[in-house]
């Protein structure tokens, strides 16, 4: 009887699997065994290196790691299975802890921080000439996607998370379209098969959607992969001190734009600092500090019945008691936190982040701002 069910049950899973296959739908199966994704994802996928070049170290404060977390901070980032969580005030580091055998160098999946680094070689791009305006459309670029329906979207509307693509970030299901985009091999297929449904330029809706089809247009505009552009223009005159990896769609394939960078909290923070100084790196122009102007001020559209306030090219915003803040953030709680008038950075990363409240705001970000201001928010 034992070895009649097994017989069953192997060619149920035959079955399944021969129909997964000739529905193009075979990743279902590697999304049912992982079953959710994981800082330590690194090694499921093929992935391409961003090679750092001269490592330019961090300064070390006379006072680091002197201070004592607040309770209630060292609650939360025990509370969310926090990896790395690192502080950069006045351009030194302060404070820096690491758990669950991480350290400075471990590499940890960015997840949707990879969209602030995409907004960063976009806004590159645009200084060099390689993207004449972003009010170019998509088409021009990417003649796949050039349907009557998608003629209009605009590069500007991808960053600002206003395309009206019909895309689903729901991250829940099976079947979702944010779950193919991981675990699929064929993002460009998904990609160009995708159609606006609501106009352009007028309502936020956050979807991975729009940050992948810049990454299209990045290698089309620069005739580069992704990695190797980031590589030349952002991590190398950054000074980042270890390389970091992008995950691929498949061998020698594209750059999960959307997601996907693994990197580690010190060198995570120069993306913080090279936006807090407005584009300069130790004197020279990375990118153009109008475009990081624009990048870190709420985008002209609206998100729901409100102006939209939270959201730039690919960056949040939000503020603490008054002090403006932007931050790149990740869906397990991954932070780079900014706020210029403290000259702070701070990173965190970790396994889970807050839920939302009733408005949608995750409540772990309050207590990180709160927190930390605490120990850091001193007047300069």
């Amino acid at each position: 009887m034992k070895r009649s069910w097994w017989k069953v049950l192997v060619g149920v899973l035959l079955v399944t699997t021969a129909v997964l296959w000739f529905s193009g739908k075979l990743y279902y199966i590697k999304a049912l065994v992982y079953n959710y994704v994981n800082i330590d994802d690194l090694n499921l996928f093929h992935v391409r290196t961003v090679e750092a070049g001269k490592p330019q170290p961090w300064n070390v404060a006379s006072d680091y790691n002197k201070k004592e977390l607040t309770p209630e901070l060292r609650k939360a980032l025990e509370q969310y299975r926090t990896v790395a969580f690192l502080v950069v005030q006045n351009d030194s580091i302060r404070y820096e802890e690491y758990w669950d055998n991480y350290d400075a160098s471990s590499l940890s999946n960015s997840f949707s921080m990879a969209k602030s680094i995409i907004s960063i070689l976009i806004g590159i791009a645009h200084d060099e000439g390689k993207i004449k305006s972003l009010d170019q459309t998509a088409c021009e670029y990417l003649p796949d996607f050039c349907s009557p329906e998608n003629k209009v979207v605009t590069i500007r509307q991808l960053l600002m998370m206003s395309s009206g693509l019909n895309y689903d970030e729901g991250y829940s299901s099976l079947t979702s379209p944010v779950t193919r985009s991981y675990y699929d091999t064929d993002l460009r297929k998904q990609m160009m098969e995708l159609r606006v449904v609501t106009k352009p330029g007028v309502s936020f809706n956050y979807m991975s959607a729009n940050t992948q089809l810049l990454g299209f247009i990045l290698e089309k505009a620069t005739g580069k992969s992704i990695s190797e552009y980031a590589s030349e223009k952002l991590w190398q005159p950054i000074g980042a001190e270890h390389d970091a990896k992008w995950s691929l769609d498949h061998k020698d394939g594209t750059e999960k734009a959307y997601c996907c960078f693994y990197s580690n909290a010190r060198d995570f923070a120069r993306i913080g600092k090279l936006f807090l100084n407005k584009g300069m790196w130790n004197g020279k122009q990375v990118i153009s500090e109008a475009y990081v102007n624009a990048a870190i001020s709420p985008a002209p559209i609206s998100d729901g019945d409100s102006p939209n306030t939270i959201y730039g090219y690919q960056w949040w915003l939000t503020d603490y008691m008054g002090t403006p803040v932007f931050y790149a953030r990740g869906i397990l709680g991954q932070y780079i936190f900014v706020l210029p008038s403290k000259q702070l950075i701070f990173v965190r990363l970790g396994h889970e982040r807050g839920e939302k409240d009733a408005n949608g705001e995750l409540l772990d970000v309050p207590v990180y701002l709160s927190e930390v201001m605490k120990l850091y928010g001193e007047n300069l």
